[in-house]
């Protein structure tokens, strides 16, 4: 199948660049914990891959992006954060 042709804009410009067809993916949960106690789930899920046309890396390879969407829960968060938590308040 020939590639389709588009635009990606990077930091340092707009581009031509090819969609290549994804032939597999592994989509996994990336887990992280914040200081406040909060725990999220974050997963992208990519929609396209696309080689941006004569732009190479320091290796010579060739410059991808990717065009994805986002997932992301919250697994867990402090009684204190949820929603109707009551806040405790010490007067002087």
């Amino acid at each position: 199948m020939p590639e389709k042709k588009t635009k990606v804009t990077l930091p340092n410009g707009t581009f031509d660049a090819s969609e290549v067809s994804v032939k597999e993916s592994t989509e996994r949960w990336t887990d992280i914990e914040l200081e406040d106690g909060t725990k999220l789930r974050f997963k992208p899920t990519i929609i396209s891959a696309l080689r941006v046309d004569g732009q190479y890396d320091g290796d010579g390879n060739p410059v991808y992006a990717v065009k994805s969407s986002n997932t992301m829960v919250v697994a867990s968060a402090p009684s204190h954060l949820r929603k109707g938590a009551t806040v405790s308040t010490k007067a002087n």
